[in-house]
């Protein structure tokens, strides 16, 4: 196998590897967002909330970086379409997140009821809408997306945003995001938090992590029986880069489950998600935080390669020409390009997770709210 394909298929592994932990670091943060209003009933248990992701959230924003730039810098074409498919879609997710830092440093600094419950609820929505999206946009690709080229290589979009926010499946799988973030988050209360909030927290992890189960069984079954894609001509993995030439492909109900027929190995990535999701919420209702964290990681993990397993190759269909569609082959960049990537993924990525842990580990130990409300220096 000439190296170009091999350096295609480590850049579709690796993509998946950022997006998980994109999704287990900002996930875990965006959820105690999601519950801050919920886990906290006085403003010192809200200010505890805070300070227990406080030292963390900014740093874990590297993980969007990561995974923006893998996309940007191996799969070029994947990122100029989907930014443009999704362009309302990413304002939305980008004006919800902006309001997020500003409400870290700006919460506390006025001691009125009204101003602190705004930013409050700023939390709720910089936490879920994120996640939500971030879910959506997993089963907008899964059914794929309304575009096409013309034969200059222009895009050319044929969907409303509005259906890729509000269809049904979509939905469904905004709402597994949203559950295990929601599970995550809660699990990091319980690990650095004291009651009422470790109560609290508790709960809401248990619950959460029991709703992401369903929900995420539910999707599989969905997605066997619906229209998935398949090639029906010869496909040539060193082919040249462009959507515009390449392997005819058509809809197929039950396409998504042809990987796991042709290699059963496979089925370990969606028995690892539910495991990680049952797990998490059985070893949450035991009072054992901090290995449910590590089995809640697990459930993003096998959620998100789940669906690459299902897709492989490919990676943004296109209902409107499906031959056009956007796969590991057809969208990725240089062969020069993606050899020097992979040389830097593999210097920082094992850095940024090493500097990651040891942060976590200096700042380890429960937060107290006696300690927060008389910390003039806290959030």
């Amino acid at each position: 196998m000439e190296i170009y394909v091999v350096l295609k298929v480590i850049w579709a592994v690796l993509l998946g590897v950022l997006l998980s932990g994109l999704a287990v670091m900002v996930g875990m943060d965006m959820g105690v967002g999601s519950l801050l209003r919920f886990v906290g009933k006085t403003d010192g248990e809200r200010r505890t909330a805070l300070n227990i992701i406080g030292p963390h959230w900014d740093g874990n924003q590297v993980w969007f970086i990561l995974g923006g730039g893998a996309i940007f810098a191996a799969f070029p074409t994947l990122y100029a379409t989907s930014f443009s498919v999704f362009y309302v879609v990413m304002i939305l997710l980008l004006f919800s997140m902006i309001m997020r830092p500003v409400a870290f440093e700006y919460r506390s600094k006025v001691d009125t009821g009204k101003w602190r419950a705004t930013w409050d609820w700023a939390f709720l929505i910089s936490g879920a809408v994120p996640m939500i999206v971030y879910g959506a946009a997993f089963g907008n690709v899964i059914q794929g997306v309304g575009f096409h080229y013309g034969w200059d290589g222009q895009y050319y979009q044929d969907e409303s945003f509005i259906w890729y926010l509000l269809n049904p499946f979509a939905i469904l799988c905004g709402l597994v995001s949203l559950s295990l973030s929601i599970q995550q988050g809660g699990t990091m209360l319980m690990i650095r938090g004291e009651e009422p909030i470790y109560g609290r927290a508790r709960k809401a992890a248990i619950g959460a992590g029991i709703v992401g189960t369903v929900l995420f069984i539910i999707g599989g079954f969905w997605v066997a029986h619906i229209a998935g894609y398949a090639f029906t001509s010869p496909v040539d993995p060193g082919a040249p880069a462009t959507p515009l030439t390449g392997p005819t492909v058509a809809l197929v109900v039950g396409a998504w489950m042809h990987n796991y027929a042709a290699y059963p190995i496979l089925w370990a990535l969606p028995v690892l998600g539910v495991v990680g999701m049952l797990g998490a919420a059985l070893l949450n209702s035991v009072r054992k935080p901090a290995v449910a964290w590590w089995f809640g990681a697990l459930g993003w993990i096998g959620a998100i390669f789940t669906t690459g397993a299902s897709m492989f190759p490919f990676l943004m269909p296109s209902t409107t020409n499906p031959s056009q569609s956007l796969t590991v082959w057809n969208a990725a960049g240089s062969q020069y390009n993606l050899g020097w990537m992979l040389f830097f993924a593999l210097v920082f990525t094992p850095a940024i997770i090493c500097y990651t842990s040891w942060c976590f580990y200096v700042m380890r130990g429960k937060v107290k709210v006696e300690h927060v409300v008389h910390d003039e220096h806290s959030y």
